[in-house]
């Protein structure tokens, strides 16, 4: 979950939009990547179980 706008990352729909595959695992997400929301860094995120 970005912890700047609570936008949350489904690995299973993944951000094709963004160059992000549906099924690809937050770990292989690269860490150039940013929030599709709000911009925040991959860094910027935090674990959340839902």
């Amino acid at each position: 979950m970005c912890l700047i706008c609570g936008w949350i990352y489904d690995e299973a729909a993944g951000d094709p939009e963004h160059g992000i595959a549906a099924g690809t695992a937050w770990a292989d997400v690269p860490m150039n990547w940013t929030c599709p929301e709000c911009g925040a860094r991959k860094e910027d995120f935090e674990m959340v179980e839902i």
